[in-house]
Formats: structure tokens, sequence, C-alpha cells
């Protein structure tokens, strides 16, 4: 948990520093370290459903070759 909540602060501070570094507006930069990483948490959420979705129709189509390496 530790290292979830340290990766977040990081994606904060950079989303911040660098929105500052472009606008030099803190407000902007304070808005951008909120909406984006919560944009990349929803769209990581889909990613995820979406790969594990595609791992499942992998394994269904080849459950033979697998099946064979396993045995062979």
């Amino acid at each position: 948990m530790l290292k979830t909540i340290t990766f977040a602060v990081m994606h904060f501070t950079i989303a911040f520093a660098v929105t500052y570094a472009i606008t030099g507006d803190l407000v902007l930069g304070g808005l951008v370290a909120v909406i984006e990483p919560a944009a990349n948490t929803v769209a990581y959420f889909f990613h995820e459903k979406i790969w594990q979705q595609l791992q499942r129709e992998k394994h269904v189509r080849h459950p033979v070759q697998k099946l064979s390496r396993t045995l062979g």
C-alpha cells in the first residue's frame, strides 16, 4: 500500500509541476494534478477489463495448444 501511495504522490506532483512549468498558473496546475490522475485511473480500470477479456478469449481459442505444451 505504501508503494501505491508514494506513486500517487509522485504522479500528482509531476502533473502539477509540468502544468505549472508550462502555464505558470498555480490553479491550473492544481486542477490538472487532480483531474489527470483521476482520468487515468478510470481509463486504467477499463483497460484492465478489456485486457482480461482478451486473455480469456485467447485461452478459449487455444486450449489444445496450451494443453499439449503442458503435457509435452
